[in-house]
């Protein structure tokens, strides 16, 4: 089924690539005009960008093509495409019309036949369809359907190739929108930054300093109190030793060694083990990723197993990980009531913990369906990519 929706999907393409080819005709006409009288040369130029860019959202909804820009392309380059593209969307038209031909001519043979109505085939009289009229027609068509799907799918290349050829960002507007991009992404860098030191010192606040505020004080008590010396230093003692533990959960929480020495499936045991509910683990790596990607997926899956812990009620969560396209995919599902905000402090927070490693953050959570966190991490910088020479 998928692939019959597949091939629809491309059908349907083609054909408004046949039609949408009307278009650019009536727009190449006046363009050749404009060259000569400057006044119509803006209203050409914006007609253009519209049709490419109309043209670059069919051919990669449809036809499945791929196109890297964010912006509009520019009238030369628009009207380059345009012109381009005509002797592919008279193919593809011609290749639409024959199947759509084909197609109507075998069910109207094979109603005939099933039916036993005679069938005016190359004019009068009226013939009788017969087995062999079928079998005949039906080899024919049989080849003429191959010729037919094979043109639709040079078609459908040529279309992908020329959107990739001619409308893709120049190498000056892909390193232009890098910068752009970097420049956002600094911000998100310092802003995670800041919500990490405010998180460590809440943390030491909260935590490790009342521990040792309480073990000064019992230590003055027992220098104070010499009959009680013995038991005063004991509970000093022990609240040294929860101290300990709440300074290496501290540390844990900042960056725990597993991390480097054993892995990211090792350092997300870790958190299946310190969590409060169920975790089960999926994490299927080839190689592991780099230190900075490393480290945000795994703060991203403790920081969310921990959210869904405290303010969902979830009874079980769910950590997948793994590589696809040059890039790592972690996805945290919950069982619990949903809802969340992704607007909220703690999935803002984890957005611009992504953000800061060039990654994307995305979050459903419907009301009272659970919660789906998903992060995608690139494991090359994309920039690398478009200098001469390097590849990503």
């Amino acid at each position: 089924m998928a692939t019959i929706g597949r091939a629809a999907r491309m059908g349907a393409g083609l054909a408004l690539g046949a039609v949408t080819a009307a278009a650019h005709v009536l727009l190449l006409l006046p363009a050749a005009t404009a060259l000569l009288v400057p006044a119509a040369r803006p209203s050409v130029a914006a007609a253009a960008s519209r049709l490419a860019g109309i043209e670059r959202t069919r051919v990669t909804t449809l036809l499945g093509g791929v196109d890297t820009a964010a912006a509009a392309p520019s009238a030369p380059r628009a009207l380059r495409y345009l012109g381009a593209r005509l002797p592919v969307a008279v193919l593809g038209g011609i290749v639409i019309a024959l199947l759509l031909v084909g197609t109507g001519f075998a069910i109207t043979l094979l109603w005939s036949w099933i039916s036993g109505t005679p069938w005016v085939l190359d004019g009068p009289p009226a013939t009788v369809v017969t087995g062999e009229i079928v079998l005949y027609y039906a080899a024919s068509g049989v080849v003429l359907l191959y010729l037919g799907i094979a043109g639709a799918a040079v078609a459908v290349r040529w279309e992908r190739a020329l959107l990739a050829r001619l409308l893709a960002p120049s190498l000056e507007e892909q390193l232009t929108q890098r910068v752009v991009e970097l420049a956002s992404t600094r911000d998100a860098v310092v802003a995670a930054v800041d919500d990490e030191r405010r998180r460590i010192e809440r943390d030491l606040h909260d935590g490790v300093q009342q521990r040792l505020v309480a073990l000064g004080m019992l230590l003055g008590r027992a220098r104070r109190h010499p009959d009680r010396a013995a038991e005063l230093v004991a509970q000093a003692h022990e609240e040294a030793q929860r101290a300990l533990v709440e300074l290496r959960d501290v540390s844990w929480r900042v960056y725990p060694a597993a991390l480097d020495t054993e892995g990211l499936a090792a350092a997300l045991e870790s958190v299946a083990e310190r969590a409060p509910l169920p975790v089960r683990i999926a994490c299927t790596l080839a190689t592991e990723p780099p230190a900075a990607v490393r480290a945000a997926a795994w703060f991203v899956a403790c920081e969310a197993v921990t959210n869904a812990a405290k303010h969902s009620g979830a009874t079980a969560v769910t950590i997948e990980v793994g590589t696809m396209a040059s890039a790592l995919h972690v996805s945290i599902r919950d069982d619990g009531c949903g809802g969340a905000d992704p607007a909220g402090i703690g999935l803002a927070g984890l957005a611009r913990r992504v953000a800061a490693v060039d990654g994307e953050l995305t979050v459903e959570s419907p009301s009272g369906a659970g919660t789906l966190i998903a992060a995608h991490l690139p494991v090359a910088e994309p920039l690398q990519a478009l200098l001469p020479g390097r590849t990503a």
